[in-house]
């Protein structure tokens, strides 16, 4: 048994600290405005941070393999929660989606949960079943995919629905699944996104408002066209911590998926980089975290983890400089929200405690 991945565990720290800075900087107008106190965001997200500390401590003492004996529980009782928020009365709506369990002030977002519960249960299928065909030993996995990836887009939230089905993908993909099924796998994928644009025409305005944001500046190419006015003139250095202009009620709740384009408008490159730096060293970590491991188990459940957190960190970033549709992302230990705040602790959790074992 070695001692946790301390480079990790500091990185995150930083990482998360700088995001409450950055929470509180870019979000003080609007909630001195909306609730008359310009801590509100702050004191709020400041609270998960203290309970993501404390889980982080806690789950790196758990031995990763007690997920392997409850990955099946973990996985139903997710999908129970993934149900229950869609019943009026029970789950709540925001920003439209009913996707919150509102308790108080604070609500809880269960697909977020969800991520890491189908990481968790596929990790555990990968290591119990060697692959040897599309229908016996990947179908199964892709079926309980497609439900989850259901269930969330019923929400709707396509921006996780989209982490996790790419996160499987690529966890199927370095087991040894043939490449020819991923090529049919995405044509397939093209011909659902069709399908979903033409069952919510919402999602094709969202499209063209990417490809061309200024043909309806004030409707579905807004948030983009005002990410982007805060992020042309950070320069190098930026305008300085706490003068953003888009914050004053340009940029929509800019304390959430466009945190990023704050901190590139008040800390310029400089900001920018020591961000990119920060999260380069925690996928890297958690890689190597990966590519350290002789059970299997623990190689494919601290891939997954490290993938997603990968992936959701580059949709998030391509959405803020325009570069794909607006997808309602998260950035993550940046961005202001307790599940996916307390989500990714856990994940670090876990990483850290894979970290000590087994490693060759």
């Amino acid at each position: 048994m070695k001692k946790i991945d301390k480079h990790l565990l500091i990185a995150v720290i930083i990482l998360s600290l700088f995001g409450l800075l950055m929470i509180y900087s870019s979000s003080n107008i609007w909630a001195e405005y909306k609730f008359n106190d310009p801590y509100k965001y702050l004191k709020s997200q400041a609270i998960f941070l203290i309970l993501g500390y404390i889980i982080i401590y806690i789950v790196s003492k758990i031995n990763y393999q007690i997920y392997y004996k409850y990955s099946n529980i973990i996985l139903f009782i997710c999908i129970i929660l993934l149900i229950l928020v869609l019943i009026p009365g029970i789950g709540s709506v925001r920003n439209g989606s009913r996707s919150w369990f509102g308790i108080g002030s604070f609500g809880i977002q269960p697909s977020e949960f969800v991520k890491l519960g189908i990481i968790i249960f596929t990790s555990k299928y990968l290591n119990n079943n060697k692959i040897k065909s599309i229908k016996s030993s990947v179908l199964p996995i892709l079926l309980i995919v497609i439900l989850l990836f259901g269930l969330i887009m019923l929400q709707p939230d396509f921006g996780t629905g989209v982490i996790l089905v790419m996160t499987i993908i690529a966890m199927l993909f370095i087991s040894g699944v043939n490449m020819s099924f991923f090529i049919k796998l995405g044509i397939l994928g093209l011909l659902g996104i069709v399908v979903l644009v033409i069952i919510a025409p919402y999602r094709l305005e969202r499209i063209t408002s990417f490809l061309n944001p200024w043909a309806d500046p004030l409707g579905s190419g807004f948030q983009i066209i005002q990410s982007l006015y805060a992020i042309g003139p950070g320069g190098l250095l930026g305008m300085g911590l706490g003068n953003s202009i888009q914050k004053h009620f340009y940029l929509p709740e800019p304390q959430t998926d466009f945190i990023f384009s704050i901190i590139s408008e008040e800390l310029g490159f400089a900001g920018v980089l020591i961000v990119a730096t920060l999260f380069v060293t925690i996928i890297k970590r958690g890689l190597n975290i990966s590519l350290n491991q002789e059970n299997n188990f623990a190689k494919y459940l601290a891939f997954g983890i490290s993938f997603s957190l990968a992936f959701q960190t580059i949709l998030n970033l391509m959405v803020v400089v325009g570069l794909i549709p607006v997808t309602g992302v998260t950035l993550p230990f940046l961005s202001y929200g307790g599940s996916s705040l307390l989500v990714s602790m856990v994940s670090i959790g876990i990483l850290l405690n894979i970290s000590k074992y087994n490693s060759k």
